[in-house]
């Protein structure tokens, strides 16, 4: 998700409030935009905790289980 992307959500969330609104191109515009941007921060996220690791008591360290 560049900058400039997430710009533009800000840009139509703004607009959105206002009493001129969206147009339907503007709002399917946002929609797609909000569900890149959804889907980058699971990414983050899923990579996040695949790199993270526990260690236990005794210095062993294993990664975090998958949970379905």
């Amino acid at each position: 998700m560049t900058r400039e992307q997430i710009e533009r959500i800000n840009e139509l969330a703004r607009k959105s409030r206002t009493p001129e609104g969206l147009t339907d191109e503007e709002k399917h515009e946002q929609t797609s935009l909000r569900n890149q941007y959804v889907e980058a921060m699971r990414g983050s996220l899923r990579t996040q905790l695949e790199h993270t690791v526990i260690v236990d008591e005794h210095g062993n360290r294993r990664n975090l289980p998958r949970r379905r």
